[in-house]
């Protein structure tokens, strides 16, 4: 891998703990490329690091304009994962998904898109959203956040081989996929669940998919396309 590259991006002046974070999470995107391209090569595959860009406030990537609202989102166009400085924090104080794991399972869920990207998941997932219904392509959004989730897993499965996972890490992660699955998402800030909105998951879907990849390790096991999820 080649180490976890960051692309700059303009910050707000916080130095002290944006280089903690940027390190912090050079750490994990390292250990993602190393993970992915052992995957990928056991599968005859050439595995492509994706750069990720730090922001704060506002950016503009290939898909468009975004603001830090968004949360985190990997962009195909230029194979970018956008990371806003200011979102572990929210985890943290407003989603009460505090931990080290917690923010490593989010960088392992936008690479878990990568991959759909490099696999052609992505790629045929938005040629089947052309033409439906929104609440038909909100279906199929879940579908590909939860193979994201079950990759996300699979990348944990081979960082608790190596040794590295401390005694409640897994638990941070899940709790984190709890936190931020839909139906809780959606009581938090509006108090009521609008079920057909959903595009990620709910909480139980999210725990479910993420504790799958994790345990078996196999992308074989990460098929959300077909079959109930």
């Amino acid at each position: 891998g080649g180490g976890g590259q960051i692309t700059e991006t303009q910050d707000n002046g916080n130095a002290p703990a944006n280089d903690e974070m940027k390190q912090f999470v050079a750490t994990v995107l390292a250990d993602t490329e190393d993970t992915w391209t052992g995957i990928f090569k056991s599968q005859g595959l050439t595995y492509e690091d994706p750069r990720l860009v730090l922001f704060s406030g506002q950016v503009r990537s290939a898909c468009g304009f975004a603001s830090a609202a968004a949360g985190p989102f990997y962009c195909p166009g230029d194979r970018k994962v956008y990371l806003d400085m200011t979102f572990f924090q929210q985890l943290d104080q407003q989603f009460g998904a505090s931990g080290e794991f917690a923010r490593a399972y989010v960088v392992a869920h936008e690479i878990g898109h990568h991959v759909q990207n490099l696999t052609g998941i992505m790629g045929k997932f938005n040629q089947m959203r052309q033409g439906m219904s929104e609440a038909d392509a909100n279906q199929l959004s879940v579908r590909i956040e939860l193979q994201a989730d079950c990759f996300a897993g699979v990348w944990a499965h081979f960082t608790q081989q190596k040794g590295i996972l401390e005694q409640g890490d897994i638990e941070s992660a899940l709790n984190a996929a709890k936190q931020i699955g839909d139906d809780t998402l959606q009581k938090k800030m509006q108090g009521y669940v609008v079920p057909e909105s959903f595009n990620h998951g709910t909480s139980q879907q999210r725990q479910t998919w993420l504790a799958r990849g994790f345990k078996s390790g196999k992308l074989s096991d990460c098929n959300t396309m077909s079959g109930p999820i």
